[in-house]
C-alpha cells in the first residue's frame, strides 16, 4: 500500500520497517563463524539449534477471519496453508522500454525451458509463466520465492537477469495482486493522473508506462501523474523507482494525502502572487482524470511476503486506520473531474478497511458517485465479490451494530464502520452487548456453527438479517473484488473501482468528529468555493487512536524491497542522483544519512539564498522550509549555446519547458525537461502560491561537464543518459553513427582512441567533432548511409569527444545491459544467416569477442 495518508506516527512505523528491510524476513539470521560448520553440516537434517522460523500462526487472527466469513469453511485449510508459504517472486516487463519484446522473447524461449528442471513444488508444474490477465505476456509469475532465487545456484542466471533488468528499468520487480488496481483505471495518454499514497512506487511506473504507450511514438504524452507521498524518505525510494522510467510527465509531491492541495486559481489570484503575473495557465484548477487511492492499511493480505506480521496483527490495526482511509478516499473523490474513475485499494482482507470504506464514501456522496461493476474486465483474474455484512470487534467483543458499542468507545468505533453505516442514539443495552461479550468468550472464537452457515456473503433478505440482529448495507458491495492467496498462488488485496457522475453535494453541517486543527481549511486553501469548502471540510474525520494502532503495515513497507539491493539499509537504493529535480527538506536526517545528491547539492542554490536576505528568501522559497523552489530556466544565453551547440531542431521546445532548482544561473548543475502538462501545473502551482510541495520534476536533461576537459569545451553541459532518448530525433550536430563493431568496442572498452577504430572513417569523423559531448548511434545497417532514421528502435549512447580517444559517458551498469541486449540479437542473426553467408572478417571478430562475453569477460553490475 502506499504510505502517504498518515501523520507523523505512522511515519516513523513505516521508515522503521524500510530500514530494517522486511523483504528479508525469511531468511535465517546470521550465524556466528563458529556455528557455519554446524550450520553446514545440519543443514539438511534441520538440526542447527540456531535458526528458529517464523511464527505463521495468530489465534486472533484465525478468530477474526472465521467469524468475517471471508472464505467457507470448507476452504479454510487451503487458505492458510497457502498464507503460510513464502509469496513466490513475480514482475513486469516495461512496455515502454525499447528492448520489451527482446525481454519477453527471452523469457518465452530461453528461461521457460532453462528453468523447468528447478520446478519443486507441484501446485506448480512450471517454473515461470505469464500472468494469464495481465495483457501482452508482459507480467510474469515465478514458482520461485525471492530466497530461493538468491540461494540456489543453479538460479543464478535468472537471478542476475532480474536484478540487471530492474536496475535498468526494463522489468519491475512487483507482487502481481499489486498490479492489479492501475489496470482498472482505464488510463489514456491525455490523463492527468493522481497517485495519492504511492511510495514505494511500482504503481506509479506502471501508470507512467501505460500514459507513454498510449502516446504516439516519438511524441510525449499530454497527461502527467502526480505521485504522492507523506515521508519524505519514502519519497525519495519513489524518485529512485520511477526514474528508470526516464520520463519528462511526473510530478512527486510530500503532503498528507487526506490535505492534498486543490489548487484552485480565482480571477484575483494572479494578481497577488507576483510570479503569477508573468504566467497565464491553461489550466485553473487541478483535478485529475484517474485517481489511485491505494490507503495505508493494516497489510494482512502480505503475510507471505513479510511473515512478521503474524505476531504483531491485532484487530486494532484495521479499526485504528478506518477513519484515515475514509478521508483519503473522500479527498480523492473531491479531487475528480466528474466522469473520472477511482480506485480505492489495499492490500488487506479487512471488511473494515475495505466494505465498510467503500460504503462510507458513497454514504457521503449520494448519487454523486457510483460503484462500478467491472466482473467482465480481465476475465482471467479470479476473484470474489465484495462483502455486504460483516461485524465489527473490539476489546475482545463482536458488535453487529453500533448501538452494541459502549458509550465509552463511541469515539474509537464509529458508525461508518458497521454495514448500515448508521449511528444510534440513546442509551444502550448493556445487558445486551454483556450477553454479546459472554457468549464470545464461551464460544472461543466467537463462531458458532450457526453463525458460520448464516454469516457466508450470500444475498439473505434483510428480514432474516435483523432477525440474527446483523446489519446489511444497502449498496451493491459485491461489485468490488476481493483476490485471496489461495485463489492464484499469489497475495490478498481489495479493489474497488468508482466512477463519479456528478459534483459532490454540499454538506451543511459539519460532524462532530472533524478534526479541530483543519489543513485543509480557507486558511491553506482561501481560493476554494464555499460549497466545495464545506464539502472537503466534512470529509476531514478525526483520527481516534486505539488499541493496536502503532502497529501497522503497509505493502508500500513491505514492497521497500522491490530493487533486491543490500538489506542493511536504503543507503545503497538510493544513487547519487534520483534522476528528476529533487530535493528534500534539511530537517529530514535520514535523508542526509543516504548522501542524497539532491537533497544538498553544493553551490545548487543553498549557499545563494543563505547570502540574499531573509525576506526575499521568504519571499521566493514560499512555504516550504527547507525545500528551494523549482524555477524556470531563462537564460538565453545557455539555452541558446546549447541549441547551437548540438544543432537542435526548433520543433523541439525548450523556452518554458526547461525548469532548475537553483536561482543563480551561474551554479546551475542540472537542468530539467517537463512536459507541457507538467509546465502547466507548475505555473498553476506559482500562481496559487506554491501549494505543491514539489520534491520531484522532469527529466534531467542537461548536465554541467565538471571535468578538466569540459571546461575548454564550446558547451559546458552535456546531454544525460536519461535525457538522450527524448532529444536524439532532434540533435543534427555532434552525431556520429557507428558500425555494430565499434560501437561494442566503446562499450566494452569505455575509452578507443581515434586511430583503434575499427572503421577508420568513423574515426576520423570522431576526431573532427567539437571537443564536448557527442552522440554515437548504432547503425542499423552497415551499408546505409551514415544519415540514419532516427526512431523508437535505435540505439544510441552519450560519449565525450576528448584530444586523443572517445570516452563513454554511460555507467556500468547500463553498457552490460546494451552488451547483453546486443548479443542475444547478433545470436539470433548469426543462426538465421550462418548456414548461407560465409561471415567476413568484421563479423568474424565480432563473433569472438561475443564469445569471450560468454566465456568469462565481466562487467560491473552496479549491484
Amino acid at each position: 500500500m502506499g504510505g502517504g495518508g498518515g501523520r507523523g506516527g505512522r511515519s516513523r512505523t513505516q521508515r522503521k520497517h524500510f530500514r530494517q528491510s522486511r523483504e528479508n524476513v525469511w531468511k535465517r539470521p546470521k550465524s556466528d563463524p563458529s556455528s557455519d560448520q554446524n550450520d553446514n553440516n545440519n543443514n539438511n537434517n534441520g538440526a542447527n539449534p540456531n535458526w528458529q522460523p517464523f511464527a505463521t500462526q495468530n489465534p486472533a487472527f484465525d478468530e477474526y477471519y472465521k467469524e468475517q466469513g471471508i472464505v467457507s469453511s470448507e476452504e479454510w485449510d487451503a487458505f492458510m496453508g497457502v498464507l503460510r508459504k513464502p509469496l513466490p517472486a513475480a514482475f513486469r516487463i516495461n512496455a515502454s522500454s525499447q528492448f520489451y519484446e527482446d525481454i519477453r522473447n527471452q523469457l518465452e524461449n530461453d528461461f521457460m525451458n532453462s528453468l523447468q528442471a528447478e520446478v519443486t513444488d507441484g501446485d506448480e508444474p512450471e517454473a515461470i509463466r505469464p500472468l494469464p490477465w495481465y495483457p501482452e505476456n508482459l507480467a510474469w509469475h515465478s514458482n520461485f520465492s525471492r530466497m530461493q532465487l538468491r540461494k540456489n545456484q543453479n538460479l543464478e542466471r535468472f537471478h542476475e537477469f532480474l536484478k540487471l533488468e530492474n536496475e535498468i528499468g526494463n522489468i519491475t520487480r512487483q507482487e502481481a495482486v499489486s498490479m492489479v488496481p492501475p489496470l482498472f483505471l482505464d488510463v489514456c495518454a491525455d490523463h492527468f493522473v493522481l497517485d495519492m499514497c504511492a511510495a514505494p512506487g511500482s504503481k506509479t511506473f506502471q501508470l507512467l508506462e501505460i500514459i507513454h504507450r498510449s502516446a504516439k511514438p516519438g511524441c510525449l504524452p499530454d497527461g502527467l501523474v502526480v505521485a504522492n507521498d507523506l515521508d519524505v524518505q519514502r519519497c525519495n525510494l519513489l524518485i529512485h523507482q520511477t526514474k528508470r522510467m526516464c520520463t519528462a510527465n511526473l510530478i512527486v509531491t510530500n503532503h498528507e494525502a487526506q490535505h492534498f492541495p486543490g489548487c484552485r486559481l480565482n480571477k484575483n489570484d494572479s494578481n497577488a502572487s507576483g510570479i503569477g503575473t508573468e504566467l497565464e495557465s491553461s489550466i485553473r484548477q487541478l483535478l485529475f482524470d484517474r485517481v489511485l487511492c491505494d490507503v495505508p492499511c493494516s497489510g494482512d493480505g502480505t503475510l507471505r511476503k513479510a511473515p512478521d506480521i503474524w505476531r504483531k496483527w491485532n484487530v486494532g490495526l484495521g479499526n485504528g486506520l478506518h477513519s484515515l482511509q475514509v478521508q483519503i478516499a473522500m479527498r480523492g473523490i473531491s479531487l475528480l473531474k466528474v466522469g473520472g474513475k477511482m480506485v480505492y485499494s489495499t492490500c488487506s482482507m479487512n471488511p473494515i478497511e475495505n466494505e465498510a470504506v467503500v460504503a462510507e464514501i458513497l454514504q457521503q456522496c449520494g448519487g454523486s458517485v457510483e460503484l462500478a461493476d467491472v466482473s467482465s474486465e480481465l476475465p482471467h483474474l479470479v476473484r470474489r465479490p465484495g462483502l455486504k455484512r460483516w461485524k465489527v470487534r473490539d476489546k475482545g467483543v463482536w458488535l453487529s451494530s453500533h448501538k452494541d458499542v459502549s458509550k465509552y468507545r463511541t469515539n474509537a468505533i464509529v458508525p461508518s464502520m458497521f454495514p448500515s453505516g448508521r449511528s444510534y442514539t440513546g442509551t444502550t443495552d448493556n445487558n445486551h452487548r454483556m450477553e454479546l461479550g459472554e457468549e464470545c468468550e464461551n464460544n472461543g472464537n466467537g463462531n458458532s456453527e450457526e453463525s458460520k452457515d448464516t454469516f457466508l456473503p450470500t444475498e439473505d433478505s434483510r428480514i432474516q438479517a435483523d432477525e440474527l440482529n446483523e446489519e446489511v448495507s444497502e449498496f451493491p458491495l459485491e461489485r468490488c473484488m476481493r483476490i485471496l492467496p489461495h485463489d492464484q498462488n499469489g497475495g490478498a488485496f481489495f479493489i474497488a473501482v468508482i466512477h463519479k457522475r456528478a459534483p459532490l453535494p454540499a454538506i451543511q453541517e459539519k460532524p462532530k468528529c472533524l478534526l479541530e486543527n483543519d489543513l485543509c481549511s480557507s486558511k491553506s486553501e482561501p481560493h476554494l468555493e464555499t460549497q466545495n469548502q464545506v464539502t472537503e471540510d466534512a470529509n476531514d474525520l478525526e483520527i481516534i487512536p486505539t488499541e493496536g494502532t502503532d502497529e501497522k503495515f503497509s505493502e508500500a513497507a513491505s514492497e521497500a524491497d522491490l530493487i533486491d539491493n543490500n538489506p542493511d539499509g536504503a543507503a545503497d537504493l538510493i544513487e547519487n542522483d534520483l534522476g528528476g529535480a529533487a530535493l528534500e527538506p534539511e530537517s529530514s536526517t535520514a535523508c542526509k544519512e543516504h548522501n542524497v545528491e539532491g537533497a544538498q547539492v553544493p553551490g545548487d542554490g543553498e549557499t545563494d539564498q543563505k547570502k540574499a536576505g531573509g525576506k526575499r528568501k521568504l519571499q521566493i522559497q514560499g512555504k516550504w522550509r527547507g525545500v528551494d523552489p523549482v524555477v524556470f530556466f531563462k537564460d538565453e544565453a545557455i539555452i541558446s549555446s546549447i541549441k547551437t551547440f548540438y544543432g537542435i531542431k526548433d520543433s523541439f521546445p525548450l523556452s518554458g519547458h526547461l525548469v532548475t532548482r537553483n536561482l543563480d544561473n551561474n551554479h546551475v548543475k542540472r537542468i530539467y525537461y517537463i512536459s507541457k502538462s507538467v509546465k502547466n501545473v507548475l505555473e498553476l502551482n506559482f500562481s496559487v502560491g506554491q501549494q505543491l510541495k514539489i520534491t520531484s520534476i522532469g527529466l534531467k536533461m542537461f548536465e554541467r561537464q565538471t571535468s578538466r576537459e569540459g571546461s575548454t569545451a564550446p558547451c559546458c553541459f552535456r546531454i544525460s543518459s536519461e535525457g538522450l532518448p527524448l532529444i536524439l530525433p532532434y540533435i543534427t550536430k555532434q552525431i556520429l553513427y557507428a558500425s555494430l563493431i565499434d560501437f561494442k568496442h566503446l562499450l566494452q572498452y569505455k575509452s578507443i582512441k581515434y586511430s583503434d577504430f575499427v572503421d577508420a572513417e568513423f574515426g576520423k569523423k570522431a576526431s573532427d567533432l567539437m571537443p564536448g559531448c557527442c552522440v554515437v548511434v548504432l547503425r542499423k545497417d552497415d551499408n546505409a548511409s551514415l544519415d540514419g532514421e532516427i526512431d523508437g528502435s535505435t540505439i544510441a549512447i552519450g560519449c565525450w569527444k576528448g584530444r586523443a580517444s572517445l570516452t563513454v559517458m554511460v555507467t556500468a551498469i547500463d553498457c552490460q545491459e546494451l552488451l547483453e541486449r546486443l548479443v542475444i540479437r547478433m545470436e539470433t542473426e548469426k543462426e538465421s544467416s550462418v548456414k548461407e553467408v560465409e561471415p567476413s572478417n568484421l563479423e568474424a571478430g565480432l563473433v569472438e569477442d561475443i564469445d569471450g562475453i560468454e566465456n568469462g569477460d565481466k562487467y560491473e553490475s552496479g549491484d
